[in-house]
């Protein structure tokens, strides 16, 4: 049933953002800062020079990133000290290195409408694409790509400029939704910001807490339709420190400001929770995998508060005798909820299917595929880790289903399938 397009994102080294760089501890800084200031000012204005020459061409805001990380190290610098605006900006280019955000892969998209839809033609659809981008040390990012989906379900996306950039502004004391439970986490409690003047594309959501600190995995966006009519961008993800894994939740209404959340409770744990695109009988819901194996359903009347959790479904085909997960948020049809899910079976190979909820009751299945949608063919195997396709979340456009999905956690690419047939072929689960 499926219909690959022609389309793949790879990973791209030259996509590189400026970092903070900061050797060793305080006393090797010292050292650093110390030298410099050393420097002959003709060696010191060549040395810019020659920074600004090979580097500056590769960043928007170059210079004010530069000194954005010089004020970083300002608490260390001798106080009887008055430094020119250019010694600032070459003690900064000390302190900062090049991250390349997208070396080692580009993978697990999750698709969801754009929330400007102006100017584009009857029956096209304007879209936002979230993308894992994992660079050195295996930390993951966000990413975005944008795009148009024409009435005749062709996909083409918005040209890349050459640029990548992090958020410039990040609140870190905010009022939380509830009560953190363990305070450790506040830190992973933030607000940040983009300018909005520079392309969705160069938007860049790179780890900030401690909890993050090896990275933004997953993100499931959803397009989630309040009680009052408006529409709100929720992102569930994991947070991974090196040694544990933390369920979070970011929200936006424009992809310029993002709020990042915590949630807590017995049920908020493991990876891959997907939130219903609204509310059902007044409460919030989820699927997640609290087991690592096994689909459960969650309801709460508190978004960032789930204590409980009810299994939903155990691995049932061949294919996914090894656990079960979800692919994103369910899609809302007349049928019931469509839940496209992932699975996987022997030689450890994942695959794409659904399972289809009943729509006033979603913590019943009602039905379910019998074969996988999609399997990693000869084209998608090869990859970091081999024999997987993965997708974070699907939307439906002109009666298709658009599946943007991963192949072997290296790079992307995207699928469409009739939303009637898929219906069609749903086996009915027997009493």
């Amino acid at each position: 049933m499926i219909t690959r397009k022609n389309i793949k994102f790879t990973a791209d080294p030259r996509r590189v953002i400026l970092r903070p760089f900061f050797p060793g501890n305080e006393m090797r800084a010292g050292h650093v800062i110390e030298r410099v200031l050393n420097m002959p000012e003709v060696e010191a204005s060549a040395q810019l020079d020659d920074v600004i020459k090979n580097f500056s061409r590769r960043h928007k805001g170059f210079e004010a990133g530069l000194m954005r990380n010089y004020s970083r190290i300002t608490r260390l610098l001798p106080d009887e000290k008055e430094l020119s605006e250019k010694r600032k900006l070459l003690l900064g280019s000390y302190f900062s290195h090049e991250y390349s955000i997208e070396s080692a892969a580009l993978f697990n998209p999750s698709i969801v409408p754009h929330p400007d839809q102006s100017g584009i033609k009857e029956n096209e659809l304007r879209f936002v694409m979230s993308l894992r981008a994992t660079g050195e040390g295996h930390i993951s990012s966000i990413e975005f790509r944008t795009g148009i989906i024409d009435k005749d379900n062709n996909i083409s996306f918005e040209a890349l400029t050459p640029y990548a950039g992090m958020a410039q502004e990040r609140k870190e004391k905010v009022e939380t939704e509830i009560t953190l439970a363990d305070e450790s986490a506040r830190d992973a409690n933030y607000d940040i910001s983009f300018t909005g003047s520079e392309p969705l594309s160069e938007r860049v959501i790179f780890p900030f807490s401690k909890t993050e600190s090896n990275g933004i995995e997953d993100v499931r966006f959803v397009r989630f339709y309040n009680d009052g009519g408006t529409s709100t961008y929720y992102g569930t993800f994991t947070a991974y420190d090196g040694h544990r894994i933390l369920p979070e939740l970011i929200q936006t209404d424009d992809f310029i400001k993002f709020k990042v959340r915590t949630m807590q409770g017995a049920a908020a744990k493991d990876k891959g929770m997907a939130l219903f695109p609204r509310k059902i009988n007044g409460k919030y819901v989820f699927i997640s995998r609290i087991d690592g194996e096994n689909l459960y359903f969650m309801q709460s009347d508190n978004l960032y508060q789930w204590d409980n959790a009810e299994l939903l479904r155990v691995p049932f085909c061949n294919w996914e005798f090894v656990q079960i997960g979800n692919c994103g948020s369910p899609i809302e049809t007349d049928a019931g909820w469509l839940l496209i899910t992932h699975a996987v079976g022997p030689m450890r190979k994942y695959v794409i299917s659904a399972i289809l909820l009943d729509k006033d009751e979603p913590s019943k299945v009602i039905g379910y595929l019998k074969d996988p949608l999609i399997e990693p063919d000869e084209n998608e195997r090869e990859g970091y880790v081999p024999n997987v396709v993965y997708s974070c979340g699907s939307l439906v456009h002109n009666n298709e289903i658009i599946i943007p999905y991963a192949m072997s956690d290296s790079a992307s690419t995207i699928a469409s399938v009739s939303l009637n047939k898929v219906l069609q072929s749903i086996i009915p689960v027997k009493n």
